[in-house]
């Protein structure tokens, strides 16, 4: 049990969330969504959770494994091409986990998502979180872009553009 950590978590208000999000970010996430997502068939998901509560926090969970829940939780695994793909940001560890689906798994390589990952933490321990965010969906825009070209016509949007507050 990391005590540190746990205080650290215990200290996220939503409204600290809200200060490193406001909704003018919040909205450019959204937009920048819309945008990699037509000129690239995958689905992307952004979900920002201030800390971990209760048990989770308690044993320890990493920003991994919370990723994974959320991932299985917002169904992001559920599209039809198997292209869904999650952003997932933990503010209070300032960590950031990139989850594929088995589509996209097959063709990137891990360690893509990983060098992602680091470069936008970076930005989030300096507090830029919307040039963070947008990073983000840059970076994983060019993968997905040369792996799952847009379809013609374009295809239904799988999973909602906004991005999600837990």
């Amino acid at each position: 049990m990391d005590i540190k950590r746990i205080i650290r978590h215990l200290s996220i208000s939503r409204r600290e969330v809200r200060r490193a999000f406001p909704p003018a970010a919040l909205q450019a996430i959204e937009h920048a969504i819309q945008t990699s997502e037509q000129i690239h068939s995958g689905e992307l998901r952004f979900v920002i959770e201030g800390a971990l509560e209760g048990a989770p926090l308690y044993r320890g969970q990493s920003a991994r494994e919370r990723a994974l829940d959320v991932f299985a939780q917002q169904r992001v695994w559920d599209t039809e091409e198997n292209s869904g793909l999650l952003i997932y940001l933990l503010l209070a560890d300032r960590a950031v986990e990139i989850i594929a689906d088995r589509g996209i798994h097959a063709r990137v390589d891990p360690q893509e998502w990983q060098v992602i990952c680091r470069q936008i933490e970076s930005a989030f321990r300096q507090s830029d979180f919307t040039v963070g965010a947008l990073g983000a969906i840059h970076a994983v825009t060019h993968h997905l872009s040369k792996h799952f070209p847009a379809h013609t016509p374009p295809q239904q949007n799988e999973l909602p553009d906004q991005p999600l507050i837990l």
